[in-house]
């Protein structure tokens, strides 16, 4: 039952390949999701990838196992836990198991179903047994998919994506199955299968992030509370206030200085009297997702004012280190944005408008208790409106001739 690699066709390996290809970039992505704290979209992306990435494995005979009727018996097993696992995701996904006592029902009997096909198996020989729960698989993907168009029809926009994710791995299974049982070893068979997998990988992806994306603007909106600002999806300047204090309140901020960046964005302005106040938000929204993006995980950011934001980190012992923060903060910010000024954001080119935004970047590393948080801000935003006259758009204190100065963009500090 084995498909050896040098015994299969060089498009069939192709294809495998993109295949294994979009699993590494599904595990890589659900990675960097758990490193931004989406642990549970980490969690099922991981987990949904591996899984298919072991069931093509088996199924194709990839497995280091010499004797076919072992083989057969170890694919029955890894068929029924994958297919009942990966379909306990979908319907978590699809919210079907929401309610504990229903969730509770559904996850016990799709995995008593499992191992009862499981044991079934083994009174079976070895190659009707994989049989059977290759029809398992088939049967967990058809009532997946009833539950799916059922949720499309209720009015769930989702569900519809999940419909072609659910269709695009009954295909994948099919195929696979002809090629385990049937030693089918075409390679439109193996393209077929494989281009299902990828398009159920990709799917089910997008679907995941759609589905859980609503629930991390959640978790911020019921963190702040109303002085959550939804353009930013950060903290409001009220929020803001409230943050300062915290910081330079906390115990170990005594023995350090806080590190202070303020960031004073001068062309909005004009911005509004040309686009409106949507590009303005557009460009609002731009800057607080690159700013999300590119600063370290221990550094807390928030509105300042309308025109602005506020940068807080309590590890400023290293200079350097806040200095190489604003540094990727000007530079981040300084790129171009084709903004929208048109009300709806998929309006065509000709409602689009190239914007750079006037950055000024403010840098202090605030003594604590001798410096007022009050003082702190103010002094950095001071700043950072001073740094729109230089040209690295970064200003801060330069304690040697005790006055504002430009900080380069390359120079490093001692």
């Amino acid at each position: 039952m084995q498909v050896s690699l040098r015994h299969m066709n060089t498009v069939a390996v192709g294809f495998w390949g993109a295949f294994f290809g979009s699993v590494a970039l599904m595990l890589a992505g659900s990675l960097l999701a758990y490193v931004r704290s989406m642990h549970a979209v980490a969690l099922r992306a991981a987990l949904t990838a591996a899984l298919s990435a072991l069931f093509v494995v088996s199924y194709l005979g990839w497995l280091p196992i010499s004797d076919s009727g072992t083989e057969a018996r170890l694919l029955a097993h890894i068929a029924a836990a994958c297919s009942a696992l990966l379909g306990l995701m979908l319907l978590a996904l699809m919210g079907v198991t929401r309610r504990p006592d229903r969730g509770y029902r559904i996850r016990a009997s799709m995995l008593g179903f499992s191992v009862l096909v499981v044991l079934t198996g083994w009174l079976l020989p070895p190659h009707q047994a994989l049989a059977l729960s290759s029809l398992l698989a088939l049967a967990v993907g058809l009532a997946a998919l009833v539950v799916c168009i059922r949720g499309a029809r209720r009015g769930d926009r989702l569900a519809w994506m999940a419909v072609s994710g659910v269709f695009f791995m009954l295909l994948a299974i099919t195929g696979l199955s002809t090629i385990a049982l049937g030693q089918v070893h075409a390679w439109p068979v193996h393209a077929l299968s494989a281009v299902a997998g990828m398009a159920y990988l990709t799917t089910i992806s997008a679907a995941l992030w759609a589905r859980y994306s609503y629930l991390i603007e959640l978790r911020e909106v019921m963190a702040h509370g109303p002085s959550y600002d939804p353009v930013t999806r950060m903290r409001s300047h009220a929020e803001t206030g409230q943050m300062v204090g915290a910081m330079f309140n906390r115990p170990e901020s005594a023995s350090r200085p806080v590190g202070v960046i303020a960031i004073s964005i001068g062309n909005l302005y004009a911005l509004e009297k040309l686009h409106g106040r949507g590009a303005v938000n557009h460009a609002l929204f731009v800057c607080a997702s690159r700013l999300r993006r590119g600063v370290p995980t221990d550094v807390e950011m928030g509105r300042l004012g309308d025109d602005g934001f506020l940068l807080l980190t309590r590890d400023s012992d290293d200079p350097v280190r806040l200095v190489e923060v604003a540094r990727q903060v000007a530079q981040r910010l300084a790129q171009p944005v084709s903004l929208s000024t048109s009300p709806d954001p998929a309006a065509p080119e000709s409602s689009r408008a190239s914007w750079v935004a006037d950055v000024g970047v403010g840098v202090l590393a605030a003594a604590t208790p001798l410096m007022r948080p009050s003082t702190a801000v103010s002094m950095a935003r001071a700043m950072s409106r001073t740094a729109w006259s230089f040209g690295s758009r970064i200003a801060w204190f330069d304690r040697d001739i005790r006055q504002i100065a430009e900080l380069p963009l390359t120079d490093a500090i001692g």
